[in-house]
This record gives C-alpha cells, structure tokens and sequence, in this order.
C-alpha cells in the first residue's frame, strides 16, 4: 500500500481544525485520500458520517493500513500527535521535556482554548438560542480572536522559547496551531491589532510550501475569487 492510498481524511476548505491536519500531512511529506465534507450544507450530520465522529465535526482520518485500527481518529490535535508518531522525521515536537511541554501548551491555548468558541455549532447556537445577529456574532469573534491571539503575543514575546518559529527555528505544531487561527481569520475578514511577533511567525510559516498548500482558499470546494 502506499503513502498516498493508506489515509482517508475527512475534511472541509475552510475550517482550522482540517487546515492544521493538512500542514502536518504537508510536513510529513505524505499525502492523504480526502474526501470533502460540506459543512455549510449539513453533510457532517448525516447518517453516514455520525458513524465516523458522533460529534459531526472534521477532520477525521481512517488509516487503512493493513493490521491497523479502523476506529476514526478525530480531533485535529491529536491526530498531528498520531502523525508525528508515526513519521519521526521532519519532527513538529521538540526533543527536550520541557520544549515539547511549552510547544503543546501554545498549541492547546490556540486550539483548545480560542478555536472551539468561533466554530458553526456556536454560531447556529448563538444565532438562534442567543438570539445573536450578525453583528453581535462578529462582535463575539473578534473578541475571542483577540484574546487568544494577544495572550500569545504575550508570550513570544517574552519567553526565551521562542525562535524563528513558535519555539526554535524549526515549525512545530504549535506554529501549525498558530496559523490554522490566522487562515481562519482572514476568511472572516477579521483583524487584530498589536500582535507584530504572532504577524512575523505567520509570514515565515506561509514561507513554506507546507503551510502554503494547505491555504484554505486552495482546496476543493472554496470560492473561486
């Protein structure tokens, strides 16, 4: 089997969490099966898809190699963390305790703590239970945007860690979870001011052809220009 053929993934053009997946297929050097997923039509609640991730959420990716598991393996995270145990090489985690432990904990601020309060289950609650209008609603993103965003700016800014990239000079999964909120934002149209270190590790990483074919705007299914 090849690289190419062992990976299903299940993804959408424009979400983070499939952005963050795609860079680390991209880095890797291993190109996945996907298979689109139309969340702006509801394809993530049908039957057939609540069987691969109860939650209706993407990504989520099928390993079809043979003589392995073939649970779906969901949440965005965690599968750059299956990814980098399976290809060692280039690495996304640092080799010391401490440096994978502080590129985990910028991953997590991103991924776990900013992205999940922008997503379209939110919104559909907001606008309907919370009686949010489209106002409100980009009110609500752009605050939460910003929260995250300068609480990391924070942080590169003053801590020792921080390189080229997120941590050192090499990209980690932090600088995927990084990016995966700036791609995001730009589909939204959506600014933030006073964050020149998170700005200048963004344009190293669009630098790199693994985070620039992983672009939302270059997927299937995203409006043509």
């Amino acid at each position: 089997m090849t690289q190419t053929s062992r990976f299903e993934l299940f993804s959408f053009w424009r979400t983070s969490a499939t952005y963050r997946v795609r860079v680390g297929f991209n880095l890797k050097g291993v190109q996945p099966e996907e298979h689109y997923v139309n969340l702006d039509a509801g394809e993530q609640r049908s039957e057939a898809f609540l069987r691969i991730n109860p939650l209706g959420a993407v990504p989520a990716l099928i390993d079809r190699k043979a003589g392995q598991s073939t649970i779906p393996l969901t949440q965005s995270v965690a599968i750059l963390e299956f990814l980098e145990e399976t290809y060692s090489t280039p690495a996304m985690l640092p080799q010391d305790e401490h440096g994978r432990a502080r590129v985990r904990s910028l991953a997590t601020m991103l991924a776990a703590d900013t992205h999940p309060l922008i997503t379209p289950r939110v919104k559909k609650y907001l606008t309907t239970a919370g009686n949010f209008d489209e106002v409100a609603w980009r009110a609500w993103q752009t605050h939460w945007f910003g929260t995250g965003l300068q609480a990391l700016e924070q942080r590169l800014a003053n801590e020792t860690g921080t390189g080229t990239f997120c941590h050192g000079d090499t990209p980690t999964m932090a600088d995927i979870c990084l990016a995966s909120i700036i791609v995001v934002m730009r589909t939204f149209k959506i600014e933030v001011a006073d964050i020149p270190t998170v700005q200048r590790i963004m344009a190293t990483c669009e630098q790199l052809d693994a985070f620039a074919k992983a672009d939302p705007g270059r997927q299937f299914g995203a409006p043509k220009s």
